[in-house]
């Protein structure tokens, strides 16, 4: 009540460093009482005892967010955060560890720099005062390290490679620190927005989880580019387009997501050429279908069609229509063929489009960010390309790449809200990864090349 609450501001003294067992435990039970902690949270907050007892919470409270995929100011998200969690604490071995990091997880916000490695910091001084011991402190300072860890790799990384479980791996540490990330990340997600979780993102956190929890059991990933078994659909895609050299189209609804804007999944498979990124971007793009995500890899024919180390390219791509209704494969497929071909000007096409609907003047979005993460794979270079999504970046950005002479040898695209967080393996046309210069120059020339209007 609003009286007990500010009898406890005027008359409860502060309690000793550290806080004794019994208020450690009460502070936990709130946390994971579910939907009614937030009333709670935001009276003992009104009175000012949140930051008596947590004092970092000082610099979270009503701080705005930088990213327009949140819903709630930093100090809300927080909570709800671990309202999210409390529903997930029976899939953990330690629910009070998961509430905590919950809690914590965005505290660095308040500071500058990268949040994450100021929330360390803040975690590692905030779970010795609640009175966590020397371990679980090190638990709770490794999930707010990485708690971006498992939803970044899963959408922007191949998990085929396995340098990329490794790297995973040796930052988690142990299964039961794998566990409580993984539940954090959902939580995570589901308190940000509806732009931020899926049960297609959900899946990919999913099997990365799977992964890098065989490898902290013991199982070492082979390093020989082995691929997950293709669905009998794409198996019969890739034998049609093998026998008839063309690309094949398959539309299908996925009624699970649809709330999400990644409602209609889309499969194309083609013999694998220069340009089938680009080509096939573009055309979605001139029939307004928005990409929410999407892969790229090579897909083996089974060899008794095609022989021993056949393949073609799969793109797997979750697609919204922009306005109306979806276009029908046959007419993508059209489309993709003279694309493929040259005889159909995707960038005109996009440039006489976009002059015609100008964007909205005085909106300027930040330039597009495109990096090189290092040490990421063995057997490619990943790039990393942030920018403003819009109609046609995805084939703007293939078209880069083909110019610059390397091959695609996977994509991995996800849009949160109006950002687009693409990563692209590459490799020179030797089939091995760019060196040093060669690879910071390809970041440079694709940061330049989104630079220029869309059909310059």
């Amino acid at each position: 009540s609003l009286h007990a609450v500010r009898r406890l501001a005027a008359a409860a003294g502060p309690l000793p460093t550290p806080w004794p067992a019994e208020a450690r435990e009460q502070l936990v039970t709130l946390l994971g009482a579910g939907r009614p902690t937030v009333q709670v949270w935001e009276a003992l907050e009104a009175e000012g005892l949140i930051t008596r007892l947590l004092p970092d919470w000082e610099r979270v409270r009503c701080r705005p967010q930088r990213n327009a995929v949140h819903t709630w100011t930093v100090d809300r998200h927080l909570v709800e955060t671990a309202v999210r969690a409390s529903a997930l604490t029976r899939r953990v071995g330690r629910p009070d560890l998961l509430l905590m990091a919950a809690l914590l997880h965005d505290i660095g916000k308040g500071w500058p720099g990268d949040h994450s490695v100021a929330g360390e910091i803040i975690a590692r001084d905030v779970a010795g005062r609640v009175g966590f011991d020397s371990a679980d402190t090190a638990v709770l300072a490794c999930l707010v390290r990485h708690h971006l860890l498992l939803i970044e790799t899963a959408t922007r990384r191949d998990l085929d490679d396995p340098a990329t479980v490794q790297a995973v791996a040796g930052a988690v540490g142990s299964g039961a620190t794998l566990e409580l990330l993984h539940a954090l990340t959902e939580a995570d997600a589901l308190a940000t927005g509806p732009a931020a979780w899926s049960s297609w993102r959900g899946s990919l956190v999913a099997d990365l989880v799977k992964r890098v929890g065989a490898v902290l059991a013991g199982d070492q990933p082979e390093d020989g580019g082995t691929q997950p078994p293709a669905s009998a659909e794409q198996e019969r895609l890739a034998v049609e387009a093998y026998r008839t050299g063309g690309p094949v189209l398959s539309l299908r609804s996925r009624a699970e997501e649809p709330s999400e804007g990644l409602g209609v999944e889309l499969l194309v498979v083609v013999p694998d050429q220069p340009g089938v990124l680009a080509a096939a971007a573009g055309v979605l793009a001139l029939h307004r279908l928005t990409v929410r995500a999407a892969e790229l890899r090579a897909l083996e024919v089974p060899e008794e069609v095609g022989g021993a180390g056949a393949a073609v390219l799969l793109l797997d791509w979750r697609v919204a229509a922009e306005y109306g209704s979806l276009p029908q494969a046959a007419r993508l497929r059209a489309d993709l063929v003279r694309a493929l071909d040259g005889s159909l000007d995707i960038a005109g096409r996009l440039a006489e489009r976009d002059a015609a609907y100008p964007r909205r003047r005085g909106v300027v979005a930040p330039p597009a960010r495109v990096s090189v993460a290092p040490a990421d794979s063995r057997r490619a270079t990943v790039i990393e390309v942030r920018a403003q999504d819009a109609p046609g970046l995805l084939h703007r950005i293939g078209l880069a790449l083909e110019a610059a002479g390397v091959r695609v040898r996977s994509a991995h695209v996800s849009t949160l809200g109006a950002n687009a967080v693409d990563a692209f393996y590459v490799t020179g046309v030797d089939g091995a990864p760019l060196a040093g210069e060669e690879a910071a120059g390809l970041a440079r020339g694709l940061e330049q090349a989104l630079k220029s209007p869309p059909g310059a």
